[in-house]
């Protein structure tokens, strides 16, 4: 299984594989607005009417308070309910006995990594970071800048987090409320993305709001929906009246019509067609209603002392929430002494909260509404303040530093860029990347500019935001650079360039820019190196000229470290699979696979080593790949090793590990927005389900699979599908429609051409040729294939040729050809192929009446078949041995073939006596979702404890 060739930044869907929240009955609650009015103890007025909401809040608490941990977003306009919708969650949950945490979106936090994850966790990490393992308890440290540590992965802080939650819950329930959370950093809001899809078992509530038209991490993660609608004509006339009743009835329509049911609207618009706001009524009906509401607060913020407004506006523009904090910066804007009684009168007048040290406003319009109330000089001068406030802080100085700057400046730009790197360091390559955009804004072109948007995509490059880094490289071209720098952008430019790529003329032009950062250092060697990788996955996909394909052979070969560097050998193998197979084999053939210790490299040299079909020597790199990166958390790229070893051990034999390595592969590439890889691990869990008899599944998992393909326009994807297809036919024994779906892949005319990967097929191709009378087409693809084998030396092309032979020599010929194949020791590492010949050669002595002879053939045939799981084989093996006259056994069930293949995975670590802990932290799911496991476990294996696990058959690879 190759990297794919699809196109990039497709967005996945959750898949039934991920475990995900999931509320009951349809994914979006259409909560109806309305009924009667609602007996609430926060926020009364805007919640008016809201009866089924509250009553499903307070249902889905009571269900994730039990032990069915769930996650719910929030959607509606602004002054909907939401925020207060939260609050009555909050009472509830503590009225429960629970514990709270929260965190609210702020638009200008927005760009410090983690800073909204730190806001949720900060009040219980001083108490209850020490129940977590040590790497994980440095990860969370590191990414709150609390420590100097190496930089975590995204998902080692997402296990981190969720292993926090869960050691809380063990004590008491937990509520995450998160608001605005179109606001919280994308850090933070990949790791909330990441806990929500892994809730279930625990007692843990997520509820998030997300502002109607606005964007988040989390309208992608699966997550049960609520969309908070407008209330309807009685339920606004009845909150208006019970609100104001002395209203004048010609100004009460006026009020319902100009709020459309919003009621929050509905609350403050009396206000400001009073006369008390700054909006003429008669332009009221051109302003939107978060205008209005904005310019009701401001009509209460415009009658405060102007000191309190001055703070509220330190507060408005502040990223945190500290009381302390606001003061201080609230000082050097006035150049005197003020206290917190300055912002009494605000609390009077119900535009914010002072909850122990911190400010909250009492609604998100209410900081937007006076900060953009302010002008341009006013806004400037009060982030300055904020900066010289800030001093301790770096990160967030630059920021505000860079908000109180209107032009460009050199200084906020290489502070900006010290963020950065403190972004990079804490494991934010997001936040990175767009501190590296801001600082490049405010560079002047002839000094950092270029440096900056080149480094900010390279990242993003790195990050699979293609179009981000093209444009950003586009923007470079015009600045200053040095010399190898203007090498890099160049090189990038010509990765990132599609048109026409794989022309001998582009990759001389790449080759001749590589050569030169190769010249310039070590580094540079290795820069080209790796760029060079993705162009050749794609002359991998691709079919392009032999000249193409030689020229990026000497590419890799000038640009090699050592004779068996395995990112040369890597680019050399899919740059050119035929030509260079006998190469790359023989030289990996006497690198022993410890030699390669960085696991990105180990899974390069796998997957390509798959890609010219040497799957057993493949093996060991995928394995060592597979461990490597579960301990350095990088799960995107452990998914595509996952899947790569999944192909290789379905043709190796290796069926349940093919099982269980498809499914956590499909798992975290759907988590991970990697949704090609999920569709390839579908593909092999499709052949597997094929060969046990799971017609339904696997036509399904093909049906989806391929849809899915064809939508993102990877092309050159397809042939895995038509694998599968030909799998499931031969299975079946629908050997024209295998033959069919098989040739395609062959056909230089078809969609699904590939000239490479039609080759996995050619066994079953061959006696699907032979089944329907087809002689001259089954001679005409065993030369063929043949002549691959013995031009690549590849081992499975060559144990394929030596099982299909039998099918397409003279007859007298046959028998040679079966005994000469069984002998053949290559086929020790090929289980499946061999049973297969067995069947076939059982088969062939049966229908010559020889039937003794045909007895252990078939009786071993039945054996492999059975031990791989195959069970649709295993059936056909049978029906030849009782025909034989040998009454066949029955297949002793395996007890692992009752786990589901992730039960199986936690079922195999606990036999080893690794703790839940340690088994979550290679699964990438909580404690507590591993003692659930465990306990399904126990009940289907007849055990009651994790030692008697050894006791247990969990069966082989």
């Amino acid at each position: 299984m190759l990297p794919s060739g699809g196109k990039a930044g497709v967005r996945s869907q959750p898949s039934e594989g991920v475990p995900r929240a999931r509320a009951p009955g349809s994914e979006v609650i259409r909560a109806r607005a309305g009924g009667a009015p609602a007996t609430v103890t926060s926020d009364g007025d805007i919640l008016y009417g809201r009866d089924d909401e509250l009553r499903f809040v307070s249902d889905f608490l009571s269900r994730c308070f039990d032990g069915s941990g769930d996650a719910l977003l929030l959607r509606g306009e602004a002054g909907i309910g939401k925020t207060a919708l939260l609050g009555t969650a909050r009472e509830a949950a503590l009225a429960r006995g629970g514990r709270v945490l929260s965190a609210l979106g702020v638009q200008s936090e927005a760009s410090v990594p983690y800073a909204g994850l730190h806001q949720l966790l900060a009040p219980v990490l001083p108490d209850h970071a020490a129940s977590l393992l040590e790497p994980q308890r440095q990860a969370l440290y590191t990414a709150f800048g609390m420590n100097d540590g190496a930089a975590p992965g995204m998902f080692s802080v997402g296990l981190a987090s969720l292993e926090l939650i869960s050691s809380l819950a063990d004590r008491a329930p937990v509520a995450l409320l998160i608001d605005d959370i179109q606001w919280i950093d994308r850090a933070s809001s990949d790791v909330l993305a990441f806990v929500a899809r892994r809730l279930e078992g625990e007692r843990v509530a997520l509820l998030t709001a997300v502002r109607e038209g606005h964007e988040s991490v989390l309208n992608d993660a699966g997550l049960a929906e609520m969309q908070l609608h407008r209330l309807d004509d009685d339920a606004s006339a009845a909150l208006l009246r019970a609100r104001t009743p002395e209203l004048d009835p010609s100004l009460r329509e006026r009020i319902l019509a100009e709020a459309a049911g919003n009621p929050l609207a509905l609350v403050e618009l009396p206000t400001v067609l009073r006369g008390d706001g700054n909006v003429p009524s008669a332009l009221l009906p051109l302003v939107p209603t978060t205008r209005r509401l904005e310019r009701s607060f401001l009509a209460r913020a415009s009658d405060l002392p102007e000191l309190t407004q001055t703070v509220l506006l330190v507060a408005a523009a502040d990223d945190g929430a500290d009381l302390a904090e606001i003061i201080e910066a609230a000082k050097a804007l006035v150049g005197g002494d003020l206290s917190v009684a300055a912002l009494e009168p605000a609390v009077d007048a119900g535009l914010l909260e002072i909850r122990g040290h911190d400010v909250h406003f009492r609604h998100p319009l209410v900081r937007s509404a006076i900060y953009h109330a302010a002008g341009p000089s006013r806004r400037l001068s009060t982030h300055a303040a904020l900066a010289k406030a800030l001093a301790g802080q770096p990160e967030r100085r630059a920021w505000h530093r860079a908000a109180a700057t209107p032009g460009a400046d050199d200084d906020v730009a290489l502070d900006l860029e010290q963020a950065a790197l403190r972004a990079l360091t804490r494991g934010a390559p997001r936040a990175a990347a767009e501190a590296l955009r801001r600082a490049a804004l405010r560079s002047l072109p002839h000094t950092h500019r270029g440096r900056l948007l080149l480094r900010s995509a390279e990242i993003n490059f790195e990050l699979g935001e293609a179009a981000t880094a093209h444009r950003q490289l586009a923007e470079a071209q015009s600045a200053e650079l040095r010399t190898e720098e203007r090498l890099r952008l160049t090189l990038w430019s010509e990765v990132l360039n599609h048109e026409s790529w794989l022309s001998p003329e582009r990759v001389r032009a790449f080759a001749d820019v590589a050569d030169q950062l190769a010249g310039a250092d070590t580094a540079g060697a290795a820069l080209a190196l790796n760029a060079l990788w993705p162009l050749s996955i794609r002359c991998w996909h691709d079919n392009p000229t032999q000249e193409t394909r030689d020229l990026f052979v000497q590419a890799a070969r000038r640009l090699q470290r050592h004779d068996s560097d395995p990112m040369a050998l890597s680019v050399a193998a899919l740059g050119d699979p035929v030509g260079q197979a006998a190469r790359i084999i023989d030289t990996t053939t006497r690198i022993a696979p410890g030699a390669v210790d960085d696991p990105a490299e180990q899974h390069a040299l796998g997957s390509s080593l798959t890609g010219i079909w040497a799957l057993d020597l493949s093996w060991p790199y995928h394995g060592a790949a597979v461990d490597g990166l579960r301990r350095q958390g990088r799960l995107g790229l452990l998914g595509e090793a996952l899947v790569c070893q999944a192909w290789a051990a379905l043709h190796l034999g290796k069926h349940r590990l093919a099982h269980t390595a498809a499914d956590e592969s499909r798992r975290l590439s759907r988590d991970t927005g990697r949704s090609l890889w999920a569709c390839a691990a579908d593909l092999v869990l499709a052949a597997l389900a094929s060969e046990r008899g799971e017609s339904d599944t696997a036509d399904e998992l093909i049906r989806r699979a391929e849809a899915e393909l064809l939508s993102a326009g990877a092309h050159s994807m397809l042939g895995f599908a038509q694998f599968a297809k030909g799998r499931h036919a031969t299975a079946n024994k629908r050997y024209n429609d295998a033959y069919e779906q098989l040739t395609r892949v062959l056909d230089p005319a078809d969609i699904t051409y590939h000239p490479v990967l039609g080759v996995f097929g050619a066994a079953d191709l061959i006696e699907a040729a032979v089944r329907t009378d087809r002689t001259d087409e089954a001679a005409h693809h065993h030369a063929r294939l043949s002549a691959l084998a013995e031009k690549t030396t590849a081992p499975l092309l060559r144990v394929m040729a030596a099982c299909t032979r039998p099918l397409v020599v003279a007859p007298d010929q046959t028998e040679a050809s079966y005994l000469r194949a069984l002998d053949d020791r290559l086929l020790v590492n090929w289980p499946y192929h061999r049973a297969r010949l067995q069947l076939s050669y059982g088969r062939w002595l049966r229908r010559r009446r020889r039937i003794l002879e045909a007895r252990r053939p078939l009786r071993a045939a039945v054996d492999s078949f059975d031990a791989l799981g195959a069970t649709v084989f295993a059936q056909d093996a049978r029906s030849e041995l009782r025909a034989a006259g040998e009454a066949a056994r029955r297949a002793t069930p395996s007890t692992a073939d009752s786990l589901t293949p992730q039960e199986l995975q936690i079922a195999r670590m606990a036999a080893t006596g690794i703790t839940n802990r340690e088994i979550g932290t290679r699964l990438f799911i909580s404690h507590r979702t591993v003692g659930q496991h465990l306990r399904r476990i126990f009940q289907k294996l007849d055990i009651t404890s994790r030692g008697q696990l050894h006791l247990a058959d969990l069966g082989g690879e």
